[in-house]
């Protein structure tokens, strides 16, 4: 058969199979999403943007890590250490990777309120996902226009009141001793019901799989949504977080890990290493309406953060020798935009400018430990500030042609950004005076166009600028005679970036949707890990980095029955110079540690019963009767250090998840049960890196098989 002949009849397979599907089963649902400061339709955003909605969170895990979901975004590495005291580890494109702890270089945002500082590191744990209605992931230029260290943009929101007032009860026991119970109440009051009211709150317990891995949690997220008036709307955000305790299990070298990938690193148990976390947050975001074509948004907020944290010491101390650092955090925030648009014979156009202020500041302490008890008197006492200063606009211009027909849509955004880490050092004595600060700037402009060659396809290419200034943990430590002090970092310099992405967006049927992007990111003063040893980290500048990739995504609803889900990611993140480090000289050409080449994601699911009830909802018109998921993830090896060290090497893996679900209905009650086996056929595998630790401990394990089964109850009042 000829090569046309073959192509032809292929072509014609796939547009029977899909208009087959077509005619089965109820179109993919069209979302809106925030492209850069603006909102529109996803399908049309000239960007990688991903919605995640309520139905997806619920049914990717027990609801306690952003990774559970985060897994089936193109683009996004989000690796589990398994370890409580250090946060999951959340790369987009490469940006974040170098992270030891917590978030660093993608901004986090929860209903409208930052939870990234203004140096640019944040904390996952602190998301409610039993409450979150959907997530939105925004990576490539447009990300630019929300500031410093902007990598990639997640958004979460929490979900709207109903009309019926409503008691949710769930529950979810784990391998491992893993616990997770929560109660939500939620519901509309007032004369006209114009307030709404949703109340989550969760306790959460583990044993660990790892030695020295125990950790418990409690959470609590609250949003009250107000309409004063037919244009006015504020919304009041409360959540508290307390961790009391979680162990560190640490990092393992290669042989450790083969040898016993449970266990605990050097000096973990005899230090007791851990930590415990406690923050509040209060928020408030105006809305208001001054007339058809013109809005207003105003946003305030602070919180305090207490972090306290048990190291292992350093490897020429005695065995039980420790240390200990602790944060006292209080930041707030201020932010401000005016969106409008108007229509002239060219086409549409809407525009949004805005301001934003924020500020933190802590008291950074720290001393020995002797068998993980606080010993001695303080050997650090600072003060880190970190601020900025920011303005933005973004113009949206959807061209008309003289048939009314939109073939072309343009974006144009400019961000100014002034960013200040300053420091204020107690104990000169100690280890030389660490007091300075450091300001920097930068102009961020963004460009896009969309070609909508037709209804069911766009294309799109955009190209940015972007900053990354270093954080106040990147610079708490220096490096001096191959050592690392406790002596503030002013050197460090921010990193820019050039980002270049086209992709395209297309619908080869009302129930399939198919996007694909490919992009490159240049940087400049990348700023990557010099040293890492029990629990500290200095960080230094190189010279040149390239980012370059593919990411591809699928969803298809194959009938009312069964619908899949396929992820894949392409990238390759590299040194375009050489740079010295205390280990030795890094190659160009050496890969980023941390950043898995290729990530896979497809997942086949299947539901006894056809989809009820409005599509806003996901979750109430979630099927009745029995539902399954089967999930594939593949990750490629990956480098734990900058040397691209055989013994620094992470394999590659597939693993194979398994979920059980049943629903059903009782009268009013809504009953709920589901069953997951995940890594069913029990891989061993490398969960997470510690990059450049400098003991060689580098592995974080990941879980064994390990089996799950939850409970809920969702009763009107």
């Amino acid at each position: 058969m000829k090569h046309s002949t073959l192509t032809g009849a292929c072509g014609l397979a796939l547009q029977g199979l899909l208009t087959a599907a077509h005619a089965q089963s109820p179109a993919l649902p069209e979302v809106t999403v925030q492209g850069g400061q603006l909102t529109q339709k996803a399908f049309d955003t000239p960007a990688a943007v991903q919605h995640i909605d309520a139905r997806a969170i619920q049914e990717a895990g027990p609801r306690i890590n952003l990774s559970e979901a985060l897994a089936q975004v193109p683009g996004v590495v989000a690796l589990n250490r398994n370890n409580y005291a250090q946060d999951v580890q959340i790369s987009i494109r490469g940006f974040g990777a170098r992270a030891a702890f917590g978030l660093r270089g993608i901004r986090l945002i929860t209903d409208g309120i930052p939870a990234t500082t203004p140096d640019g590191q944040g904390q996952a744990s602190t998301v409610a996902l039993g409450s979150a209605a959907r997530m939105e992931v925004l990576s490539g230029p447009l990300a630019q226009l929300y500031g410093n260290a902007s990598g990639g943009v997640i958004q979460t929101f929490t979900r709207e009141a109903g009309a019926q007032p409503q008691l949710d009860v769930s529950s979810t026991w784990g391998s491992y001793g893993l616990q997770r119970h929560d109660v939500q109440l939620s519901g509309r009051m007032g004369p006209s019901s114009q307030v709404g009211v949703v109340v989550d709150y969760s306790l959460f317990d583990t044993e660990g799989y790892r030695s020295n891995s125990a950790a418990s949690r409690k959470h609590f997220n609250s949003v009250i949504t107000s309409d004063l008036s037919a244009d006015t709307r504020l919304r009041v955000i409360a959540n508290v977080f307390d961790m009391p305790e979680a162990k560190d299990p640490l990092g393992l070298t290669q042989a450790q890990w083969q040898a016993d990938p449970s266990q605990a690193g050097n000096r973990a148990l005899v230090n007791d290493v851990r930590k415990s976390v406690q923050q509040s947050q209060l928020g408030l975001v105006l809305e208001h309406r001054i007339h058809a074509d013109l809005r207003t948004m105003w946003r305030v907020y602070s919180g305090t953060r207490q972090n306290l944290q048990y190291q292992a010491g350093r490897a020429q101390q005695p065995l039980a020798s420790g240390a200990w650092v602790s944060l006292d955090r209080e930041f707030a925030g201020l932010g401000g935009q005016l969106k409008g648009g108007w229509r002239h014979a060219l086409g549409r156009f809407e525009w949004v400018g805005g301001l934003d202020l924020d500020r933190s500041e802590e008291l950074r302490q720290g001393g020995a430990t002797t068998s993980g008890q606080i010993t001695g008197s303080l050997t650090r006492q600072e003060t880190n500030v970190a601020s900025n200063t920011d303005a933005y606009v973004q113009l949206n211009w959807h061209f008309l042609d003289a048939q009314g027909h939109n073939p072309y849509s343009f974006t144009a955004g400019l961000r100014r950004s002034q960013v200040k880490l300053s420091n204020t050092d107690d104990l000169p004595a100690t280890d030389g005076n660490g007091s300075g600060s450091v300001r920097y700037a930068a102009t961020q402009p963004v460009l896009g166009a969309t070609w909508h060659a037709t209804e069911a396809l766009n294309v799109y290419a955009n190209w940015g600028k972007g900053l990354e200034t270093p954080t106040l943990a990147e610079a708490a430590y220096s490096v001096e005679n191959n050592a690392i002090i406790g002596k503030f970092n002013t050197a460090l310099q921010a990193s820019r970036s050039t980002h270049t992405e086209a992709g395209l967006k297309w619908r080869p049927a009302p129930t399939a949707e198919v996007g694909a992007a490919v992009f490159r990111i240049k940087t400049d003063n990348e700023i990557v890990t010099q040293l890492s040893n029990t629990g500290r980290t200095a960080f230094v500048n190189a010279a040149r980095t390239q980012r370059e990739g593919l990411e591809i995504g699928w969803q298809q609803r194959w009938s009312t029955q069964w619908r899949s889900q396929l992820s894949a990611t392409w990238l390759q993140a590299s040194y375009d110079s050489d740079f010295t480090t205390p280990s030795g000289v890094v190659k160009a050409g050496n890969r980023m540690p941390g950043i898995p080449d290729k990530q896979l994601f497809a997942s086949l699911q299947w539901s006894e019963q056809s989809s009820t009830g409005p599509a806003a909802n996901p979750v109430a018109s979630a099927p009745l009767g029995w539902s399954a998921a089967l999930e594939g993830v593949l990750r490629s090896g990956l480098w734990a250090n900058d040397l691209n060290d055989a013994d620094a090497r992470a394999g590659s893996f597939a693993l194979l998840n398994l979920k059980l679900r049943h629903r059903s209905q009782w009268g009013p009650v809504r009953a709920e049960a589901w069953l997951g086996v995940d890594n069913a056929t029990d891989r061993k595998t490398v969960g997470s890196v510690i990059v450049n630790q400098a003991g060689r401990q580098f592995f974080e394990s990941g879980l064994p098989r390990n089996e799950m089964v939850g409970l809920k109850l969702s009763v009107p009042l």
